[in-house]
């Protein structure tokens, strides 16, 4: 069985987002961050750099958020066939994982990138109910873990973007969010 390593109000909740909505099982390993249980050697075999989430199936080991949901996405058959539309998958994962998460969670960034990047979106999903059409998709999880972040952890007013609000609704009602992310509010 797949092994999760989190911490508590870490990215691993993301990834269990997924895993409950691709409905595929896995054994949840809180790890005590306060207490450096990340820094033990036990944890450092798995990911040398010492960060959560990871993840560890029979001997294959794998971290960093992203790359976590992209080969479960793979793995269980949820990407397209063609590489351009995985591409465009990949595409989203990268740009919540670097660009969103940087603009919106760095206060430094935040007022001149929250419009640049919120704008576009809303645009897009005033056309659609998902990032990619009309089916959520694990570039949705990626992006819109970090969406519905906002609400939960920074006094940012999202009135401007109704589009993204109307979104993040979606996204926060669905079952396996409020299995997941939406249990730790």
């Amino acid at each position: 069985m797949l092994k999760l390593y989190g911490g508590a109000r870490s990215r691993a909740s993301i990834v269990q987002w997924y895993l409950e909505e691709i409905e595929v099982p896995y054994e949840f390993i809180l790890l005590d961050m306060q207490a450096g249980e990340h820094l033990k050697p036990e944890f450092m075999a798995i990911n040398p750099i010492g960060k959560v989430p990871a993840i560890v199936e029979d001997d294959f080991k794998l971290w960093e958020s992203g790359a976590i949901l992209l080969y479960l996405a793979e793995k269980h058959g949820k990407l397209p066939n063609s590489a351009e539309e995985k591409a465009e998958i990949y595409q989203w994962v990268l740009f919540g994982n670097a660009t969103l998460g940087t603009g919106i969670f760095i206060e430094a960034n935040r007022e001149k990138e929250t419009p640049r990047l919120l704008n576009p979106l809303n645009e897009i999903l005033t056309k659609q109910p998902f990032l990619m059409g009309d089916e959520l998709n694990v570039a949705d999880i990626a992006v819109g873990s970090l969406l519905a972040y906002i609400p939960l952890m920074l006094q940012l007013d999202l009135s401007p973007y109704p589009a993204v609000l109307e979104y993040i609704k979606r996204l926060t009602e669905r079952p396996a969010f409020q299995k997941t992310i939406g249990s730790r509010k």
